[in-house]
């Protein structure tokens, strides 16, 4: 089974395509970190114009934990869409190119197949969520120093700089856990498909509406809610309140538990009926 992983990495980041997200996420700090070094003073004044009056700022605000938590923002909401190139054609990819035939050749289960490529999703998963989380709050503590970190939802939260970089940690450790079941979408997507851009259009589509779905607060959808991947995928925003609520942080992340797990037996199924005819 090791073996079959490592077949599987090795493939992964054989392609062009798995490091699309690398560069991306590293265009975006970096610019990040261009536009904080010449304008964060002027980027805090507009976070914080209506608190200036009744507040007195003092120390060091822009800092490295203000400006990764502004990357951890908009980041999430593009992590999927990029990690889904390279997951959504782990299995299509294999049945359009004409491998799976040669491979099914050799002493290998489909049901080993399907979790090599999951284990191997994961990994690619979890190293772009590790080069974010390295090069936003590293770079960040190298340029801009550490500091208190003030955050604004609906209630304004100061954390003092003691207590800020286990918080990250968790975020980070949740958005992984969210990103990988994205990926388990796009594998069984990738399951039913023998063309790669397939899986990857519909995970992305099925994302975007989910989201739109979950931030409209419409009547007809409250129902609907609960059963959506993306009503759970923000819950990293917890670990910002000033107490964290970890029952209902660990409440969601079983819910993305239940979900990773409902899709990988769905592509065992998929696959294992599946007529390998290429």
């Amino acid at each position: 089974m090791l073996r079959l992983i490592h077949i599987e990495l090795i493939k992964v980041f054989a392609k062009r395509r798995s490091y699309i997200a690398l560069l991306a996420i590293f265009v975006i700090i970096a610019l990040t970190f261009i536009a904080a070094i010449f304008e964060g003073q002027n980027m805090l004044d507009f976070f914080i114009q209506n608190l200036k009056e009744a507040f007195y700022m003092q120390g060091n605000l822009v800092n490295a934990y203000m400006i990764s938590y502004i990357i951890l923002n908009f980041l999430w909401i593009h992590i999927p869409l990029l990690i889904v190139l390279v997951t959504g054609d782990l299995l299509a990819g294999e049945a359009h190119s004409g491998t799976f035939r040669l491979l099914l050749t050799r002493p290998v289960s489909r049901t080993k197949i399907v979790s090599a490529k999951y284990i191997a999703g994961f990994v690619y998963t979890l190293i772009i969520i590790l080069f974010m989380f390295m090069l936003s709050l590293g770079g960040g503590l190298l340029l801009l120093g550490e500091g208190d970190l003030i955050v604004i939802m609906g209630a304004i939260n100061i954390i003092p700089v003691d207590d800020i970089l286990w918080r990250f940690v968790a975020a980070y450790a949740y958005g992984f856990l969210g990103m990988a079941t994205v990926a388990s979408l796009s594998i069984l997507l990738s399951a039913m498909s023998n063309n790669s851009l397939g899986p990857i259009l519909m995970t992305m589509a099925i994302i975007i509406i989910f989201t739109l779905v979950t931030t409209l607060n419409i009547g007809i959808f409250e129902v609907l809610k609960p059963f959506m991947l993306t009503s759970y995928l923000e819950s990293w925003q917890s670990f910002f309140y000033f107490r964290v609520d970890l029952s209902g942080v660990f409440i969601d992340a079983g819910v993305l538990l239940i979900h990773i797990l409902v899709f990988y037996l769905l592509t065992l199924w998929v696959f294992n009926k599946k007529d390998i005819l290429t």
